[in-house]
């Protein structure tokens, strides 16, 4: 098994960077030659979240097992049954593993990331081809459904996925993370991306005000913006 590798590597130099933002301009404009804009779809139907596709999973996993009573058999039709259920996604793909005609992708959204398994008997030849010329960092849309894996991570198994937007710059790279500390306050967007923990104490940062401002309001105060830090001696 071999993982793809075009983010940035640890210790990015310039011409490294621009060696790797070529490669994925010559793909773009391969795209547009073939009359494929990747850019043009502006809306993705979606039906579940990652994050509750996998709470729902271990849920109506949990009641399949329990309702079994150990009949292996009863088990095996119930989370059969699961995979009737069709599931669509979206989000940016995170990293990637190729395993020849079938691909782990990890894709991530707003929620949380999930594992998505791709082969070529599923979604076909032709797309699966085109599949493979995609990167880490482009947005896609998935089609599938939910099943657990041999190692038991819950998973999509696609049967269609589509491009959504091609990225055109790498993502730092995975292990390394972004570590410049001036770079994360320049390019925060980079930073939520690939650091989820920056994400989610912007999340619990919106939290906290909105219930603290929730308390104050029902208590009858009156919000006033002040300035904390200025040079001129003014205020409310």
């Amino acid at each position: 098994m071999s993982e793809i590798q075009n983010n940035i590597p640890a210790e990015e130099t310039e011409q490294d960077i621009n060696i790797l933002k070529k490669i994925r301009l010559e793909k773009l404009n391969d795209l547009k030659s073939r009359n494929v804009n990747p850019f043009e779809i502006t809306k993705y139907d979606v039906n579940a979240k990652n994050a509750d596709l996998k709470a729902q999973y271990e849920a109506d996993e949990k009641k399949i097992i329990e309702e079994a009573d150990g009949d292996e058999e009863k088990i095996n039709a119930g989370l059969e049954k699961i995979k009737e259920k069709d599931v669509r996604i979206a989000g940016r793909i995170m990293s990637w593993r190729n395993m020849g005609k079938a691909n782990f992708i990890d894709v991530r959204d707003g929620s949380d990331r999930i594992q998505v398994y791709v082969r070529s008997n599923d979604i076909g030849a032709e797309e699966f081809k085109e599949f493979k010329k995609w990167d880490i960092g482009d947005i896609v849309g998935v089609e599938g459904f939910v099943f657990r894996t041999r190692k038991g991570e819950i998973s999509v198994h696609a049967h269609k996925i589509t491009l959504l937007s091609k990225s055109l710059l790498p993502l730092p790279e995975k292990w390394h993370g972004l570590k410049d500390q001036d770079m994360r306050y320049r390019q925060r967007y980079v930073d939520l991306i690939v650091n989820p923990n920056v994400k989610d104490t912007f999340v619990k940062r919106s939290q906290i005000l909105r219930e603290v401002r929730n308390y104050l309001d029902n208590m009858g105060y009156l919000e006033v913006d002040t300035p904390v830090l200025h040079t001129l001696e003014i205020g409310a």
